[in-house]
């Protein structure tokens, strides 16, 4: 079989069922493993998110999407080059994938230029049981239900793991999960319930909902006692990097997260913005971040460390 996925989570999913050599075409951001094939990437952005701020990426998504524009490319020549059987691609958020309706049209042009019987999987997930449905319908779309099964079976007795021991914790601290750093933006989808099953409550974000922009006046009056700063697709050293050229607000150090040395700083790209397998790991992190005494730090020593106080400012 012959599989593009034009999102990262996707890749992801067909990495973690071993199907990697049947892997024809990869998104610009898609990350894979030493020792795999070169695969040919077919889409680009128009946003250079390497050297533009949080605030600039801000603004061009929100022109784009008020101009009906998207922020990404397919190359269609590529596309009718690599005539893919299975081609996975998401409707849920056109600011961390190429649209479904763009893909939907370079499909259509495909369908007409190279006649055949081809599946476009489109994957929906909002909560965790959805993540692992996802993984579900890539296993049997790709011809490897069983090898899907077990691997969810892997994942939802970690989750249950975590929900288990945290159930024990003697305290629930109040939790915001900063999603994007200028402007502020609460966590979404499947970040609220695994911030729950952390034994955490996140009080501004909503479980299955898309993150929404918050002010740092409602941040202060909820005032968490830990505070994860997770921006949507960046790594921890992006993210510590953009924390260094933020413009904070003065009510910054006064947070109390910040003051008693509870802010963290986590690898979203990997763990967290992607509905994959790597989520389960995303889960794990909050764990050892929320109640420590309980979840010994088993994570990779790039995945979260505490903010600094040079950070804090």
């Amino acid at each position: 079989m012959r599989i593009c996925s034009l999102l990262p989570s996707a890749t992801d999913i067909v990495l973690a069922l071993g199907l990697g050599d049947q892997l024809v075409a990869v998104t610009h951001e898609c990350d894979l493993p030493p020792g795999l094939r070169e695969v040919p990437v077919i889409t680009r952005s128009r946003v250079d998110q390497g050297q533009a701020s949080s605030r600039e990426i801000h603004n061009h998504v929100t022109a784009a999407a008020h101009s009906g524009s998207s922020i990404y490319t397919l190359d269609q020549a590529l596309l009718e080059r690599l005539e893919p059987d299975l081609i996975l691609t998401q409707e849920l958020c056109e600011v961390c994938a190429i649209s479904y309706e763009e893909v939907a049209k370079a499909v259509h042009r495909l369908d007409v230029a190279l006649p055949g019987t081809r599946t476009v999987l489109s994957l929906e997930p909002q909560t965790l049981a959805g993540i692992l449905e996802a993984i579900e319908q890539v296993g049997a779309a790709a011809g490897v239900a069983r090898r899907a099964a077990a691997l969810v079976g892997d994942l939802r007795a970690r989750i249950d793991r975590v929900a288990t021991i945290a159930n024990g914790a003697a305290s629930r601290p109040r939790v915001f999960a900063m999603e994007w750093l200028d402007p502020p933006y609460t966590a979404g989808h499947w970040v609220p319930e695994m911030i729950r099953l952390a034994g955490g409550r996140d009080e501004l974000s909503r479980e299955g909902e898309y993150s929404v922009e918050v002010s740092w006046t409602r941040i202060a009056d909820y005032d968490p006692d830990v505070l994860v700063l997770m921006p949507c697709s960046f790594s921890l050293a992006r993210t510590l990097d953009e924390l260094s050229r933020l413009a904070l607000p003065d009510l910054w150090p006064r947070l109390k997260a910040v003051a008693s040395g509870d802010a963290y700083a986590v690898d979203s790209a990997t763990y967290f913005s992607r509905s994959s397998p790597r989520t389960i790991e995303g889960l794990e992190i909050l764990a050892e971040i929320l109640h420590p005494k309980l979840f010994a730090r088993v994570s990779a020593p790039g995945a979260w460390q505490r903010i600094a106080p040079a950070e804090r400012r």
